[in-house]
């Protein structure tokens, strides 16, 4: 969701033909990264665009590799781009929102949500193409506490559905139904509902749910058929907490979504927000929650606060003649 923000005039200083430093994931396939980086580099040169990659290779620490491209990028008065799914983007985007660097995105991985929302085409050669060509424009992130999210963040259920199917990828492969298979997996096995306090917009409650997701991003929301969409271009972001049900009911949901009717299911509640806190019901001294954000699993301090933030993303966005729609 690209939109005017009250940060418009802390428009990055940069030179619209500086160096592109890209981040490049090659943690997950070597070969296809290094057919990656040929193309990339290929189109760059080309076009005389200085620019320079530097990999991710399998056991790095990503955000070390993002924190050294915002340094290099800072110091040329370039861009930071990033090289991968939307799990890379989340690492690199982090390093690069509180330096108020432009962004680049090269979508290389299976959903693209974030790209494909912002008509960046999956096709490699093109994307470098349209990344000559594209321009600095506000969008909007999500945080929770102080990590940032693109696409979602979640906890519950759906972490837990996460980090199962990244298990059942390693052992059988990337793809579609092993993700499948794994989740309908998980769903059979029992899942405690968390008990929740939630506090948004002055008023507190207490909840019982198998899932607390919160999106950011209108292509992944329509999708699965929720409505409250819309309400991302306003400056909110929206939550869904599904109602504890059995292992058929979850399973019924899970098909609502899959055909685009989530929205139509009583045991969802949906809403939009600016600002959401949430803690464990009856919590430990230092509790700690499993939290998905984009995809990936990272643990944070209860209490969690969801919120937009108040510093735009600035990335680079195709122009007119570039952009694709998203399928």
């Amino acid at each position: 969701m690209t939109h005017p923000s009250p940060n418009d005039a802390a428009r990055p200083d940069f030179d619209a033909d500086g160096p592109l430093v890209i981040v490049l994931n090659a943690g997950s396939g070597r070969a296809d990264a290094d057919t990656a980086q040929q193309t990339i580099t290929g189109v760059l040169a080309a076009a005389g665009r200085a620019h320079e990659v530097l990999r991710i290779e399998r056991g790095m620490a990503v955000a070390e590799v993002a924190g050294e491209a915002v340094r290099r990028a800072r110091a040329q008065r370039g861009a930071v781009v990033a090289a991968g799914g939307d799990g890379t983007l989340n690492a690199v985007a982090q390093a690069v929102l509180p330096a108020g660097l432009p962004f680049g995105v090269l979508p290389q991985g299976t959903f693209n949500y974030f790209s494909r929302t912002h008509g960046i085409t999956s096709d490699t050669e093109q994307a470098t193409q349209a990344l000559l060509r594209a321009r600095p424009a506000p969008v909007q992130v999500g945080l929770v506490n102080e990590r940032l999210f693109l696409v979602n963040a979640s906890v519950g259920l759906y972490p837990q559905l996460l980090e199962d199917r990244e298990a059942y990828k390693q052992r059988f492969g990337r793809r579609r139904w092993v993700a499948a298979w794994s989740a309908l997996v998980t769903l059979l096995h029992a899942h405690r509902p968390l008990r929740l306090q939630i506090e948004c917009q002055g008023e507190q409650r207490a909840v019982r749910t198998s899932t607390l997701f919160v999106g950011n991003n209108g292509l992944q929301l329509q999708q699965i058929g929720v409505p409250e969409a819309d309400l991302l271009a306003q400056g909110h972001l929206v939550a869904l907490m599904l109602k504890p049900v059995s292992t058929f009911g979850m399973l019924g949901l899970m098909l609502r979504g899959a055909f685009g009717r989530l929205g139509e299911a009583d045991d969802v509640l949906r809403f939009g927000f600016e600002r959401l806190g949430m803690r464990p019901a009856a919590p430990r001294r230092t509790a700690r929650v499993k939290v998905a954000t984009d995809g990936e699993i990272i643990w944070l301090r209860a209490p969690l606060t969801f919120r937009v933030s108040p510093q735009p993303l600035w990335l680079l966005t195709p122009a007119p003649e570039d952009r694709v729609e998203p399928a």
